[in-house]
């Protein structure tokens, strides 16, 4: 099967307001993607699609290779969803137990609580769980069922250091074994180090698409920072050829500039003092900004 995920013009509308808009994705199975995009750009609604939560208004989605919501991608499909409430009553040991027996071929409990780092918590009531263990409970959750693809939406909101650090070795290591996986995130940086493949969402469509490092040529961006001994106004840099944005940190200058090798002889001839150049290729955060806050008609236009 060559692709996890398929969508075409999917839409999804909620009165006169459409959260998703003709949305055409295709995701490679055995592949970690992100689904990146600013708040309300229609992620939460999009997965909750994929997973049969919502029905399309119009436009089709596979998933497995078969619609979103059959009754035999229940076994196959796991998912973490922002809103995952602990069960009341139950410890974690027996929330687990109880999601295992729904499947055929769970995974073992102790891979589970080792996964989520909840051995020491799994006599402990579910609902006493702290944000961040309820959070690795909804994890070990999505996971019990041994599925092919896992749909995580913010999955490491609340999450301590350790406990991020845990979760994304667990996560390429499931690839690495062969499950699907698409999350969304606000961490870009663990985009960054994590996705195979990122799609970038936007008022409902998709606007970009690609690894990280294409995404980040597609952007075009670089950054030259600098030390002024005279500190430049910033309506003074951004009449430098090429500067689309400016930062200002302390005694330091960065620019954001599509094409370095025009901005770099005129900031020398300034006479503002530059000393200290630094030429960096963007981040996928930088990249992120730079798609998102173009035009949309531009961005469709180019993609």
């Amino acid at each position: 099967m060559k692709y996890a995920i398929e969508s075409k013009q999917l839409v999804k509308q909620f009165g006169a307001f459409r959260a998703v808009d003709g949305m055409d994705l295709r995701l490679e199975s055995g592949k970690i993607s992100a689904l990146l995009g600013p708040n309300g750009a229609g992620k939460t609604t999009a997965i909750s699609m994929m997973l049969g939560m919502l029905k399309p208004t119009s436009g089709e989605i596979r998933v497995l290779g078969q619609l979103a919501g059959s009754p035999e991608l229940r076994e196959r499909v796991g998912a973490m969803m922002q809103d995952a409430r602990a069960a009341d009553g139950l410890t974690v040991r027996e929330v687990l137990q109880l999601l295992r027996s729904y499947y055929r071929n769970p995974l073992p409990l102790d891979r589970l609580l080792d996964v989520s780092g909840l051995h020491g918590e799994a006599m402990k009531r579910a609902s006493s769980l702290s944000g961040g263990q309820r959070r690795r409970l909804a994890f070990a959750q999505s996971l019990a069922g041994n599925p092919q693809l896992l749909l995580l939406d913010e999955p490491t909101v609340g999450m301590d250091v350790e406990a991020r650090i845990r979760f994304w070795e667990t996560i390429r290591e499931l690839a690495d074994q062969g499950t699907t996986v698409l999350l969304t995130t606000h961490h870009l940086e663990e985009a960054d180090n994590v996705a195979d493949h990122i799609a970038v969402l936007a008022a409902g469509r998709i606007i970009a698409e690609g690894t990280p490092g294409e995404l980040k040529v597609k952007a075009s961006l670089r950054t030259v920072s600098f030390r002024a001994a005279s500190m430049p106004h910033e309506h003074e840099l951004l009449q430098l050829p090429g500067v689309e944005k400016v930062d200002s940190r302390g005694s330091r200058i960065r620019l954001y500039v599509r094409n370095a090798d025009l901005v770099l002889p005129e900031l020398l001839r300034t006479g503002w003092g530059v000393t200290d150049i630094e030429v960096q290729s963007a981040s996928l955060e930088d990249a992120f900004r730079s798609i998102t806050e173009k035009p949309l008609a531009q961005k469709l236009a180019h993609s």
